[in-house]
């Protein structure tokens, strides 16, 4: 029988809890229970199919059938603020 204090993972389903090993107590023993929620791993989509590191073509190709003009037009903006913003700091 069980005597000390021991920690161990699980998943709540309704009303159970499911242990991810065997408690080691006899089936219909009266236990105590303390909580701590886990927070969930978060996973991240990985790259596309076919994606390997460095591939050129893999990054430049990503956004080219949704890239449009006001795409470029908001990036050259982005751009000549942050050169207007570096000669300003500089100085110029």
């Amino acid at each position: 029988m069980l005597s000390e204090i021991q920690t161990m993972r699980g998943t709540v389903r309704g009303k159970t809890i499911e242990l991810d090993q065997d408690v080691g107590v006899a089936d219909g023993q009266e236990v105590e229970v303390e909580l701590k929620v886990i927070k969930p791993k978060r996973v991240l989509p990985g790259p596309p199919a076919g994606w390997k590191s460095g591939m050129e073509s893999a990054t430049l190709g990503l956004l080219v059938d949704s890239w449009t003009d006001e795409d470029d037009r908001i990036l050259e903006a982005i751009y000549q603020d942050r050169k207007r913003d570096r000669q300003w700091s500089n100085g110029e």
